[in-house]
């Protein structure tokens, strides 16, 4: 009876199966079945590649492979090694997930899902089988996945925090195109890639919330406000602090741009940034005590705008202090 090499009851979730015994006798049968591939690999090589069908391994349906075995001793009177991987051509879809972070070091968790289906048998034994040692579908999809978080992270870090999520339809094509061209390397089609969801930490979520509100200052301000609001929690805590313990003017030589700058204040209680003129914090509800009168605080007598204590002009209206 000949010997049959065929796929057990493939699962729809399998990618590949590898046959078992490596000891392949002429005349044999390899039975293929629909949405299956049988590439038979030897010595880190792809030889010969069989689509769906009832095959009898002769020298005639085996070229590549018989080229190298003609020159052992015994051919062809005896049986030959070779591993023939089983590889299905359907559909399959996965999940990735992954740290990453913008141009400006903002962390970033995004997670989706990808679905995919091996388009090129030959190259994808070849580089993913042979070369990543994937003989498993485990396997192969642990490379896949992995290979998709590379990407990912790679992709996200020539974006901005706005962009990303202010852009993410845009953002996501591009992503997607650029994985689906390395995937061909590979002999794998990426039939889609969704992200599901992207999340930050608190500290940025703080930022957007001042970039999409569009209110107290503008996009292009909100890394540099951070910045003086962190500047502006230390200086709180020294002696001079003119307003007392935790909340600091930021003066208005901080903030840029044609319109008159807003004076802001930090909340002495949850260090959110608010305006000076504002009676209770809008991130927390606190009561914002008003600074105490003295030398240090200094108005325009034209515009009433607060100015630093050795202005000598006024940087909002330009009258003389």
């Amino acid at each position: 009876m000949p010997q049959i090499i065929e796929w057990p009851s493939p699962t729809g979730e399998d990618v590949v199966w590898t046959h078992p015994s490596e000891d392949i006798t002429w005349g044999a049968q390899l039975i293929v079945h629909e949405m299956e591939n049988a590439v038979f690999f030897r010595d880190g090589k792809v030889y010969d590649v069989f689509g769906p069908g009832r095959h009898m391994l002769t020298t005639l349906n085996l070229p590549l492979l018989t080229g190298v075995l003609s020159k052992l001793a015994g051919f062809p009177n005896t049986p030959f090694k070779a591993t023939v991987i089983f590889v299905s051509s359907k559909e399959f879809n996965g999940k990735y997930g992954a740290r990453a972070q913008t141009t400006e070091l903002a962390p970033l968790l995004v997670h989706g899902g990808y679905w995919f289906k091996i388009k090129d048998p030959e190259l994808f034994i070849t580089e993913v089988v042979g070369r990543q040692d994937a003989y498993t579908t485990s396997s192969v999809n642990e490379f896949i996945r992995g290979f998709i978080n590379e990407r990912i992270i790679d992709d996200l870090s020539k974006y901005t925090l706005v962009s990303v999520f202010t852009q993410l339809d845009e953002t996501s094509t591009t992503v997607k195109t650029h994985i689906s061209e390395a995937l061909e390397r590979f002999g794998i089609q990426l039939v889609d890639l969704r992200f599901e969801g992207i999340d930050t930490t608190p500290d940025y979520r703080e930022r957007l919330f001042w970039l999409r509100s569009g209110t107290m200052v503008p996009a292009t301000e909100v890394l540099r406000m951070e910045t003086v609001k962190t500047a502006a929690k230390e200086l709180g805590k020294s002696p001079g602090a003119a307003l007392g313990a935790g909340m600091m003017l930021i003066p208005p030589m901080f903030q840029t741009g044609a319109a008159p700058a807003a004076v802001m204040i930090i909340c002495p209680k949850c260090q959110a940034t608010t305006l000076a003129t504002s009676k209770f914090c809008p991130n927390c509800g606190a009561e914002i005590a008003k600074p105490p009168p003295g030398p240090e605080v200094k108005t325009c007598e034209n515009c009433k705008q607060v100015v630093p204590p050795t202005a000598k002009f006024c940087p909002n209206c330009g009258s003389k202090i």
